[in-house]
Order: C-alpha cells, then sequence, then structure tokens
C-alpha cells in the first residue's frame, strides 16, 4: 500500500509540476484547439508556398507544356533549365544582377557603419550633444520628406544617375538605430569601466567589447538593411536613366509588371524560350539570395529585436 501511495504521489506532484509550468491565465489545450491551429498553420503554408511553388515550376517548363497549361505549370513533367541558362548566360538581367550585389553589399556595409556609431554615441551617458541628436533621429518617425524634396537633395548633392543614389537616401534608418542604442545601453557598466581602468578608447571598447557581445542585434540590423538595399527600385526608378545602371528588381518589374517583351540579342542568346519562363526565372533568382540567407540568421531574430525593444 505504502509503494502505491508512493507512487501516486509522484504521478501528481509531476502533473502539478507540469500544471504550475503554464501560466494562470492560459488554459489547458484541448484537441479541437490544437486541430484548429494545425488546419490554420497548413493554409498559410499553402498561401506562401503554393505561388513559390508555381513560380519554380513554370520556370523550370517548355514553351511546349507552358502552351498546353494555360501558361502555368505547378509540377513539370519534363523540367529543363534552359530559362536560366539564358538568364544567366549575361546580357541585361545579368549586368542588372551584378548591380543590386554590389548596392546590397556596399550599402549593408555602409549603413551598418553609420548606425553602430551613431547608436553607440547615443548610448553612452556625457555625449555632446547626445540628446538633441536622439530626438533629432526620433523626429524622424514624425515628420519624413517628401519624393520632391528627397529628389532635390539628391539633385544638389550630385547624386543623379550615379549607384550612390541607391545608397545614400536609405543609408540610416531611425529603428535600426533606436533597436542598436537599447542594445547597447543593456551592456553592463561594469564592462566600460574595466576597459577604461585598462586604459581602452572608446573605439578599442567598441571593437572589443560591445560588438562581440552585439553579434545578435546586428545580425538583425544588417539583414534588415540587406533586405532593403536588395528590394530597392523606387529610388533607381527615380534617380537613375542609364539603363545599365539599374538593379534587378527594376528589371524584374518591368519584365513582369509592365509586360515588356525579352529580347533575345539583349539577353545575349539566339532563341528564347517561352517569356512566361524567363519572367520566373527573374523571379526566382531576385527571391533566392534573401531566402538562402534567412534561415542562417532567423536565431538571432528574437533575440535581436525582442532585446532592443523591451530595453528601448
Amino acid at each position: 500500500m505504502s509503494m502505491v501511495s508512493l507512487s501516486t504521489l509522484l504521478d501528481r506532484s509531476r502533473r502539478g509540476r507540469r500544471h504550475a509550468e503554464r501560466p494562470v491565465w492560459m488554459e489547458r489545450p484541448t484537441r479541437t484547439g490544437q486541430g484548429l491551429k494545425l488546419l490554420v498553420v497548413v493554409a498559410m503554408i499553402v498561401a506562401v508556398g503554393y505561388p513559390f511553388l508555381l513560380a519554380i515550376g513554370t520556370s523550370l517548363s517548355t514553351k511546349a507544356e507552358l502552351a498546353a497549361n494555360g501558361g502555368y505549370v505547378l509540377i513539370p513533367t519534363d523540367p529543363t533549365l534552359e530559362a536560366y541558362r539564358v538568364v544567366l548566360s549575361g546580357g541585361v538581367v545579368t549586368r542588372a544582377a551584378l548591380v543590386s550585389v554590389g548596392i546590397t553589399l556596399v550599402g549593408t556595409a555602409l549603413s551598418l557603419l553609420c548606425t553602430i556609431c551613431l547608436a553607440y554615441g547615443l548610448s553612452r551617458p556625457g555625449t555632446l550633444a547626445g540628446k538633441p541628436l536622439l530626438l533629432i533621429v526620433v523626429g524622424t518617425f514624425l515628420f519624413t520628406p517628401g519624393i520632391i524634396p528627397n529628389y532635390l537633395v539628391a539633385q544638389s548633392l550630385g547624386l543623379l544617375d550615379t549607384y550612390g543614389a541607391m545608397v545614400v537616401p536609405i543609408m540610416l534608418n531611425a529603428f535600426n538605430v533606436i533597436v542598436v542604442r537599447a542594445f547597447f545601453q543593456g551592456i553592463p557598466e561594469e564592462l566600460h569601466e574595466a576597459a577604461r581602468l585598462d586604459g581602452a578608447s572608446d573605439l578599442k571598447v567598441l571593437l572589443r567589447i560591445v560588438l562581440p557581445l552585439s553579434k545578435a542585434v546586428i545580425a538583425v540590423v544588417g539583414m534588415f538593411y540587406a533586405v532593403t538595399y536588395w528590394n530597392s527600385f523606387f529610388n533607381a526608378m527615380l534617380y537613375i536613366n542609364a539603363p545599365e545602371k539599374l538593379p534587378l528588381q527594376v528589371v524584374l518589374r518591368s519584365y513582369v509588371l509592365q509586360g515588356d517583351t525579352f529580347n533575345a540579342k539583349a539577353m545575349g542568346v539566339s532563341v528564347l524560350p517561352a517569356s512566361t519562363s524567363l519572367s520566373m526565372a527573374v523571379l526566382i533568382l531576385a527571391v533566392l539570395p534573401i531566402v538562402a540567407v534567412y534561415p542562417f540568421l532567423q536565431k538571432y531574430f528574437a533575440k535581436g529585436v525582442l532585446t532592443g525593444a523591451i530595453k528601448a
């Protein structure tokens, strides 16, 4: 009897611990609720994944198969990489892709440099004109310039029809500065004091102590900047006139949204695949870099953004 009573008490204590781990306001999950959640998740996956799979299938299809299926194919019976070969063989799409890669790399590096320096200066007590600068940064949330003032500023700086016009106007984002500043403020002050006692300067403290402890928020902010530069097309349409300087997103927009036709000479080939296959191939190539990089940085998102938001 004692053994039975002891096992019963152990089971009850385990169940009690499991119940204690749940918040008071959270009810126990039911099978119906879990089933509905599963249906919602599956519906969201289908809604997001179906267009992407349709674009991949169409890009791998032949002209005959596209004609037989009304222009779009989900699962091609005879897949071919001809559309990708044509797109990557040279011409306007390859040049636009190289422009986008260069703008993204250079722009992200400059944006991270400016954001880290400004956020670190605003996070340290006693910074010269720290509060007025912080108010200016926060004020950009409320007062944003329009298209005409931006264009006049770019024109006065000589940025028209240059690659700098696609980097300088969006180099600094106020939200990213606030997040990085809040993260820097969360670093213990004792580390700064210990570095000061060892004779470290502000630059050495930033490079040796602050940045190694801020990998999460830097990865998140860097991803935000990279996505912004890679997907940016409005500034290129506004400031760039030379066709050879247009990024990939502008070329994709002209082919997919505006209905421009592909030119065999511009693509560097004699015979073109179906225009729909080429459009979907360009679309996949434009999305692929972000999709490939995101899984490696996903683990930093919750830690970096939530820490900065909570401490802001």
